[in-house]
């Protein structure tokens, strides 16, 4: 099933984009009717003609009226954006809660958060902002055009003959900002995810003193991103540029045209003849026309970062591809393996051939694609260097969820597996460990992991439980395990030949076999 962010935020964002643009449209209008006001007020001002009583209180009416419209369009367009960002983040949000923990555990941890975090505003601004001044882009020029042909078509014409030459380089501008904020994106999300993976091994990278090498590798990244977005923006404020060159010609061949006029130094039709309120009606009228162009202009950059972070939202929920690999060999011991109530249950094969799959199928971490699984008595514990570890002291680490053992049987298990000599984890039993274990290595989390499959009562699945371990901790988790499944179930994914060697049984995927018993 696809996520489809964009189509999904124009859903959520009609409605607000619906009242944004009336609110654009009666400013506009207004703006239209302000600006033939006063001119009609100046004009009669400058030539000493009597002024009509009700000219000054409508040029303050329409004026007060504009601002109050151009306020309420910002507002309106403000809650349509936060609606829409807050309902592509709640999407997302579910979307991730549905997914399979595979799946999910495959996903990039920096890329994910920018996803979450910020593409929802940029999408947002794209389906309101971008999309209400590519409207307005077609509606304000036209209302601002027939104000002008109200009094000289011809000043109408000539605006209208320079629209072509400013689409023109909106499209070429605009292929080279789409280029630009693709990389910004991609140069966003590999900052983020270096920046990610550098704080969950930030405790391994203190213990090896490389602080100053991972700092420029992070401030390498930044610069990257900085110069993609100065990129990006560099092209916005040229596109901005263009826009008011080319309202500053046609107002300045207007006022040369409508003054020749005036002088008398040369007769042009639709530019001489024309009172002052008119001309000067022509020059207040003719900046409306461009001033959409230029509003389109300055959200260009929007589209491109809006359709880059809904192509990369997709690309991460997307959930049309299969969720877990096809593999005949897990899926064969799966339906036909039978687990014992207790021993040691080992599953071999080369990388790749799914054995971590297959503990995870096993525990429910993963959907098992066939019906009829075998299933683990009762509730277990999951042995891997990615379990979850609670913050607080590590003696309360090793017992969360658990009941309170004995101090004599928590010591015994902490000191089994070298967690009191571990000299990164100061304070023995009273040692501090972050929330989620943020301050282990993979190793220290999977010792803890192994004390509490000590001292709990289910059975016990381990994925790789001797790696990323010294030799002598490594022998002491294979006798701890071994001494556990004399009374319960231990489920064991390893390379390990000596921890294979002491199975009950083992099941070999290379071999896509049935299990067979170890004498």
């Amino acid at each position: 099933m696809t996520f489809a962010a964009l189509e999904r935020a124009q859903i959520q964002g009609a409605a607000g984009l619906r009242l944004f643009l009336a609110w654009q449209i009666v400013r506009t209008a207004l703006r239209l009717g302000a600006a033939g006001c006063m001119a009609l007020l100046f004009g009669r001002l400058v030539m000493g003609q009597e002024m009509a009583p009700w000219s000054l209180a409508a040029v303050l009416v329409l004026v007060c009226l504009a601002a109050w419209a151009g306020l309420m369009a910002d507002h309106a367009q403000a809650g349509a954006e936060t609606r829409v960002s807050i309902a592509i983040r709640q999407a997302a949000s579910e979307r991730l809660q549905g997914l399979p923990a595979g799946l999910l555990r495959s996903l990039p941890a920096g890329a994910l958060s920018v996803a979450v975090q910020r593409y929802p505003e940029a999408v947002s601004s794209l389906v309101i902002g971008h999309r209400a001044a590519g409207m307005m882009m077609a509606v304000g020029p036209l209302m601002a055009a027939m104000a002008l042909a109200a009094v000289s078509w011809q000043s109408a014409l000539l605006v209208l003959l320079l629209t072509p030459v400013m689409i023109l380089f909106f499209v070429l501008v605009g292929g080279a900002i789409r280029e630009r904020a693709d990389a910004q994106e991609r140069a966003f999300g590999h900052l983020a995810g270096q920046f990610a993976d550098r704080i969950r091994t930030l405790p391994t990278i203190v213990a090896n003193d490389a602080l100053a090498s991972e700092e420029a590798k992070l401030s390498g990244r930044l610069d990257v991103h900085v110069a993609r977005t100065m990129g990006v923006l560099r092209l916005a404020f040229l596109n901005a540029g263009l826009i008011d060159f080319f309202a500053s010609l046609s107002i300045a061949m207007l006022a040369v045209f409508l003054g020749l006029g005036h002088l008398g130094l040369a007769t042009l039709p639709g530019f001489s003849g024309l009172e002052l309120w008119q001309s000067l009606f022509v020059l207040m009228v003719a900046p409306e026309y461009f001033a959409p162009f230029r509003r389109f202009s300055e959200q260009y950059h929007a589209k491109a970062e809006g359709q880059a972070a809904a192509a990369a939202l997709d690309r991460l929920l997307d959930t049309a591809a299969p969720a877990m690999p096809c593999l005949p060999a897990v899926d064969e011991a799966l339906s036909k393996m039978e687990l014992p109530s207790h021993g040691l249950v080992v599953v071999t094969g080369p990388s790749g051939a799914g054995k971590s799959t297959l503990l995870r199928r096993l525990v429910g971490i993963e959907r098992a694609p066939r019906d009829g699984a075998a299933a683990l008595p009762g509730g277990c514990v999951w042995v891997a260097t990615d379990s979850f570890v609670a913050g607080g002291s590590l003696a309360e680490a090793m017992t969360a969820g658990l009941p309170a053992p004995d101090a004599a049987r928590l010591h015994q298990a902490a000191a089994r597996i070298g967690l009191l000599d571990d000299v990164l984890l100061p304070g023995g039993l009273s040692a501090r460990i972050a929330t989620g274990g943020a301050n282990l290595s993979g190793g220290q989390r999977l010792r803890i992991a192994v004390a509490r499959a000590l001292l709990s009562d289910g059975t016990v699945v381990a994925d790789e439980p001797t790696a990323k371990l010294d030799p002598r901790t490594a022998q002491a988790v294979r006798l701890a395990l071994r001494d556990v499944a004399q009374r319960r179930l231990v489920v064991v994914a390893s390379h390990d030949p000596a921890l294979v060697a002491l199975a009950d049984r083992r099941v070999d995927l290379s071999l896509a076999r049935m299990p067979e018993t170890v004498a």
